[in-house]
């Protein structure tokens, strides 16, 4: 059955390629959106459908206990949580309602710039080829540009690396002398080696200019669901965004999610090991079959560079899709050198990594010996 959307493959390519999601209604492997393909476990959705009269029929219920669920699973008081529709809600709110400037390291999210009102992001280039964060530079260039809001993501999309936790602090203590409010987003953390040692969500009381950002889509495999959360020990700050939020912005099916995702916190901790697994191997062998240049990764997908010889990353994104059926994402609109050389692929199953693997040797038209 041909989708009226399209007649083609190519038309196919042309409207994905247009699209932010619906993507498992069109045949394809979607190795470009970035979330857990391990969680949640079946179990969840049973308890959905054996509630699904109460959870559409009824009110869901507003910020303070969805923040109070939030805060049972971080253990952190709910006074120092806000919870939006998707983390996306309070990008919005931050970059367009409450930031007078932001500034933010690029490449990244783009999210947090294209929300900012025009002329009110400033982007950051981080050190080239390396992409790592020069942290002393960036506050510098914050306190230059007498911006009220600084933007981290870590780890970073689409470069996956993350960032120190002591180039976090000094940055943190150096924006804070300044009045500079930071915004670390740890959507990805729970796909780095060690998250404990990665989060900064336990420095928030020494360091009152934080706040913590993060979307649960990623690491919890919930896209559909929208939760999103920030969390500080900045009353205010957390107050000013509160505020701007509706008064049911959570859904029903969100709030049971939260409510009873506690009882699977061991189905969650070995859904992020087996990704990190398939994400390790998948860099193995991108790094070792491919002639590209492969970032070590900390978050669950990996971004390349291409050689200069061959087909550029919007013209190996189509041909991987119109041969292979397989969509990959190309920086092409990312503020970074050279950006239409470089692929972010994220990792799904180690079958579906094999087979992109595969299909990429045949599209470029060698393997690596």
């Amino acid at each position: 059955m041909v989708h009226p959307d399209y007649k083609n493959q190519m038309e196919k390519y042309d409207y994905i390629s247009g699209q932010h999601g619906g993507y498992h209604r069109h045949d394809f492997i979607d190795h470009a959106y970035l979330y857990n393909l391990y969680f949640p476990p079946e179990e969840v959705f049973t308890c959905f459908k054996n509630r699904i009269h109460e959870l559409v029929l009824n009110y869901p219920v507003a910020q303070d206990v969805i923040a109070s669920l939030v805060g049972r699973l971080i253990d952190q008081k709910p006074e120092r949580i806000v919870v939006g529709n998707g983390a996306a809600e309070l990008i919005k709110i931050l970059s367009g309602q409450i930031a007078r400037r932001i500034i933010v390291p690029v490449p990244s999210f783009n999210e947090y710039a294209n929300a900012a009102p025009k002329g009110c992001a400033i982007e950051f280039p981080l050190e080239f080829p390396s992409f790592h964060l020069d942290v002393d530079k960036f506050a510098d260039q914050a306190i230059k540009a007498k911006a009220d809001i600084a933007i981290v993501v870590t780890p970073n999309n689409p470069t996956s690396m993350a960032i120190p936790r002591f180039d976090l602090i000094r940055l943190a203590g150096k924006l804070a002398n300044h009045n500079i409010q930071m915004i670390i987003d740890e959507s990805f953390i729970d796909f780095t080696r060690d998250r404990n040692q990665a989060s900064m969500e336990h420095e928030i009381e020494q360091y009152p200019n934080i706040a913590v950002f993060k979307s649960m889509s990623k690491a919890y495999g919930i896209c559909g669901l929208r939760i999103g959360y920030l969390l500080t020990a900045n009353s205010e700050f957390a107050e000013t965004i509160r505020k701007r939020v509706h008064i049911w912005n959570i859904n029903g099916f969100a709030e049971e999610f939260l409510r009873i995702l506690p009882d699977f916190s061991e189905n969650f901790i070995k859904s992020c090991k087996q990704v990190k697994d398939d994400r390790d191997k998948l860099y193995y062998d991108l790094k070792n079959s491919l002639g590209v240049t492969a970032y070590k990764p900390d978050a669950n997908f990996i971004f390349c560079r291409l050689p200069d010889a061959g087909p550029s990353a919007p013209e190996l994104t189509k041909k991987l899709f119109m041969e292979h059926n397989i969509y990959i994402k190309h920086c092409q609109g990312k503020t970074l050198p050279d950006a239409d050389r470089y692929i972010r692929i994220a990792s799904r199953t180690n079958k579906e990594n094999s087979n992109l693997v595969d299909a990429l040797v045949s599209v470029l038209g060698y393997r690596n010996k």
